[in-house]
């Protein structure tokens, strides 16, 4: 595409599991000049190798994907060192990036940000309505200080800096192991490991937890067309689908068809300590409405004035074609990684 001809983008955390998706995007879309720094030759906490890689990249524009995370047993050991890299990351990065002449920083936020109480389906309107989850809290607030700074950037120095708000991803590529990995990964795993070995699969909770996931591929499309088109910073946008479905209810039904609905069990004693089980996601359309905020939208309602429209396959295909590709894999798709 034209918007991407001349430009040259910085990606960083583009070798991660969505960042490499987002470089392939780009590249589709026409990208040619593009730079991603791996944290062994940029520690982009610190100010010097910004203004190194600044010097190196000569972007126009950045996609600032890059973070210090882990789960929720990491979350509570590095608190103040989670909170401090990557607050300092993204508050050094845009104010260089602002400084150098970038003419588009586009920043991704965390689902961590929210709000612990914050009503589910999560709106943006919410995001500022009381303290995020404790765990998460230190890394969530720091990634949400970003949109913060480039709302302040904008009004005062004209700083064209957007932020992106990304729900739970799931997809090919993504974190099997069973300590750190994600909740449809973990269970992709699991699944596959009782298979082979003739065991049962217990998942932890009741069945009323929900969560919110997209598709990796179509997060990335979404923050390509962000690039491209969104120019506010006035409010965040966030990247998901909307009506959520009780997890474990549609885990149980995907996992019967991997394994056979008498050897999968649900924990009823946690009730909502360890959700393990999240929902799999309705077909949906992930749209840029004409005021270039990206929503949800439901295939009955698929008017979008001036802007592109992008049709979320069913997840369940997806999750399934996920299995089938950890299934060729044999029996560790923990190699998948």
């Amino acid at each position: 595409m034209d918007f991407w001809d001349d430009k040259r983008v910085c990606v960083t955390g583009g070798t991660g599991f969505l960042g490499g998706f987002v470089v392939e995007e780009l590249q589709r879309r026409g990208a040619t000049q593009i730079f991603v720094p791996e944290h062994k030759d940029y520690d982009l906490t610190q100010r010097e190798a910004i203004l190194r890689m600044l010097s190196d990249a000569k972007p126009d524009v950045i996609i600032h994907l890059a973070g210090i995370v882990g789960g929720i047993g990491a979350n509570r050991a590095n608190p103040g060192r989670y909170f401090y890299d990557n607050a300092m990351m993204g508050i050094q990065l845009i104010e260089e990036a602002r400084l150098a002449g970038v003419s588009k920083f586009v920043a991704l936020g965390t689902i961590c940000a929210y709000p612990k109480f914050a009503p589910i389906p999560f709106r943006e309107h919410d995001l500022w309505n009381g303290y995020p989850e404790e765990t998460n809290a230190p890394y969530g607030l720091a990634k949400k200080m970003m949109l913060v700074q480039c709302q302040a950037y904008r009004e005062q120095y004209g700083f064209n800096g957007i932020f992106l708000l990304p729900v739970n991803l799931y997809g090919p590529r993504d974190n099997f192991d069973l300590e750190s990995g994600h909740v449809i990964p973990a269970m992709v795993r699991k699944m596959i490991a009782a298979r082979d070995a003739g065991e049962t699969v217990t998942l932890w909770g009741d069945g009323s937890p929900t969560r919110e996931f997209l598709y990796v591929e179509d997060c990335a499309r979404a923050i390509a067309l962000a690039a491209e088109r969104y120019d506010d910073s006035d409010r965040e946008s966030r990247c998901g689908l909307g009506d959520l479905d009780p997890g474990a209810r549609r885990a149980h039904r995907r996992a019967r068809a991997l394994r056979g609905r008498d050897h999968l069990g649900c924990h009823q004693a946690e009730r909502s300590a360890a959700p393990q089980a999240g929902r799999i996601a309705r077909e949906g359309v992930l749209r840029l409405r004409s005021d270039g905020v990206v929503r949800r939208g439901h295939p009955a309602n698929r008017r979008v004035v001036g802007h592109e429209s992008l049709r979320l396959r069913r997840a369940g295909e997806r999750a399934s074609r996920l299995a089938r590709s950890v299934i060729r894999a044999g029996a560790t798709p923990v190699a998948l990684r």
